[in-house]
């Protein structure tokens, strides 16, 4: 029985791309279940497809097999991949720091690198440019549909060496917590972190309390400002700040019914910092 295969990429849907991708697959399996993840990651934007795969992977049951595919370095010598995540989904991408998040978060129990040129989808020509349809679509379909298996395919590499995109990892001094922020909700504008509820608990804070945020990159500080610990965006008033527990159980950061990344020009990475700090006096 095939298993679903989600497709995730920075193609956008302007174009036939995602679409070859869909044919590709159906080709190689017409029973097939194709979802997709995203297709509006950010050009190039290999941090974003990390984290977008650490907030579904974890609610797709295990045999899944997902190809996400943000390449900037299509037809270099960085590495194809297949994960295997400690909850028995799969991962089809380039070797590019793709997977930091799950392999921080989650963990990989196994990889395996293989040949490009020996699974290339055949009839493609000389074309090294459209690794998406040619490799990683094929790649995917075959694995969903058990055409291949994951333990007789390519060559095993240790989960260790799978690429990592440098992360800042959350931490509490005193009466403050500190991390950094991970991704941006995008449609709202609300700022994600990697800052866990159960770190920021640590500071005693109860709802409805009020923390000094302060928000830098490596250049300068961007916003300081005191904002109350909110259940949802509606106890607080329109066009007010909060801080609340996002859907992945880490500390986020919003502006009710409006964007706060657009108000303060805010931006995601590891050279993004936040910090929350309990003020003292409060009962």
């Amino acid at each position: 029985m095939s298993k679903a295969l989600v497709f995730q990429t920075d193609f956008g849907l302007v174009d036939g791309a995602v679409c070859a991708m869909y044919g590709v697959a159906n080709t190689v399996d017409p029973t097939l279940k194709i979802f997709d993840l995203t297709h509006d990651i950010p050009q190039y934007n290999v941090w974003e497809a990390s984290y977008r795969l650490r907030q579904a992977v974890d609610y797709w049951p295990g045999g899944t097999v997902f190809v996400s595919v943000v390449d900037p370095g299509v037809g270099s010598t960085r590495r194809s991949v297949i994960a295997r995540t400690r909850r028995g989904q799969y991962i089809i991408t380039p070797d590019n720091g793709t997977l930091t998040h799950i392999k921080k978060m989650d963990g990989i129990e196994s990889a395996r690198v293989f040949d490009e040129k020996a699974n290339k989808l055949p009839n493609t020509g000389e074309s090294y440019t459209f690794f998406g349809r040619d490799i990683y679509a094929y790649t995917g379909a075959r694995l969903a549909s058990g055409l291949i298996d994951f333990d007789h395919f390519g060559k095993r590499v240790p989960a260790d060496s799978v690429v990592e995109l440098p992360i800042v990892p959350p931490f509490k001094k005193e009466n403050r917590v500190a991390g950094m922020i991970d991704v941006l909700d995008v449609r709202f504008g609300n700022l994600w972190t990697n800052i866990g509820h159960g770190l920021f608990h640590q500071l005693n804070v109860r709802q409805g309390e009020r923390l000094e945020v302060s928000i830098r990159n490596d250049t300068r500080n961007i916003y300081e400002n005191t904002m109350a610990f909110a259940r949802s965006f509606a106890a607080v008033a329109i066009g007010e700040p909060l801080i609340y527990v996002n859907s992945l159980q880490n500390m986020g950061i919003a502006i009710n019914q409006g964007s706060f990344a657009k108000a303060y020009s805010i931006g995601t990475g590891s050279n993004w910092h936040i910090s929350f700090r309990k003020i003292q006096g409060q009962f």
